[in-house]
């Protein structure tokens, strides 16, 4: 009796076990045809996304939820511990550096538009109008700062050292021949420092959600061509296959969304396919 006791037990507990692997398995499986909760800056990138939501993700099979951050950091954090199934607001080298410095393990599925990087100014008409001596703040954030310097580097106004990467400083700069001082902020703050500075270099979104119009008000604007900055759909390495996330990718990508970059934007935010 004792070792039917037993041997029941062990039958039940066994079911039991089989019972919850079956479950997990099946709330897995239940996921992938759930929203896919996707984290984005809000302009341009939620605004995209929620172009498709509202006109073109329903027809495709496709439940988008769109979670809308103001930084850099938590759209990447946020996907590696499974926070969010997705996120688009970043480009390659701003990725390579995050990955590297914080663990993650974060990689791009496709590459969707450009926002020109541009140096703006409420002092001045022409970058060549800088005064000697004056304040242009830029990017405190690794990659973007570089990106910045080499926007500056590109238009004449200073010149970087020969062979400096993604990770170039105002201590690689060869030559300043208006003797610019460089005050490092957060790229969300650039907007709102532009009556404290002479000029200031910022990021595509942050100067459109500020009412810039980079195509136009840019004193000088980075060029499209062959240029490794363009923002991309992300995920968590070894979700690329998910259904969702491709049907997303391939929205992302089709000749709706290009229009509606190019109509709402009008340059200031650049199609990539």
């Amino acid at each position: 009796m004792r070792n039917t006791t037993k041997t029941l037990a062990i039958a039940l507990t066994a079911g039991a076990l089989t019972l919850g692997l079956t479950a997990c398995g099946a709330d897995s499986g239940s996921d992938k045809n759930g929203a896919l909760v996707v984290a984005a800056s809000p302009v341009p990138h939620a605004e995209i996304l929620n172009y498709i939501k509202d006109n073109l993700a329903e027809k495709a099979g496709l439940k988008l939820e769109v979670k809308e951050f103001t930084d850099y950091n938590t759209p990447n954090t946020a996907t590696e511990d499974g926070s969010v199934d997705a996120n688009y607001f970043q480009n390659q080298p701003f990725l390579d550096d995050f990955n590297k410095k914080k663990g993650t393990h974060i990689v791009p599925v496709v590459t969707v538009h450009l926002e020109p990087l541009g140096l703006y100014s409420h002092s001045v008409k022409k970058a060549d109008d800088l005064k000697s001596g004056g304040t242009v703040a830029i990017p405190n954030d690794t990659v973007n700062e570089a990106r910045a310097l080499k926007l500056l580097d590109a238009n004449g106004i200073i010149k970087l050292k020969s062979g400096v990467g993604n990770e170039a400083t105002p201590k690689d700069i060869a030559d300043n021949p208006k003797g610019l001082k460089f005050k490092e902020l957060e790229a969300a703050q650039l907007p709102r420092s532009l009556d404290d500075v002479d000029a200031a270099v910022i990021n595509g979104n942050y100067a459109i959600e500020a009412d810039l119009k980079p195509a136009k008000d840019a004193l000088v604007l980075e060029s499209p061509k062959d240029n490794p900055y363009g923002n991309f759909l992300a995920v968590k390495k070894g979700n690329e296959d998910d259904p969702r996330v491709k049907k997303l990718a391939k929205l992302l990508t089709s000749p709706e969304v290009k229009k509606f970059i190019k109509d709402k934007y009008d340059g200031s935010v650049i199609a990539s396919f």
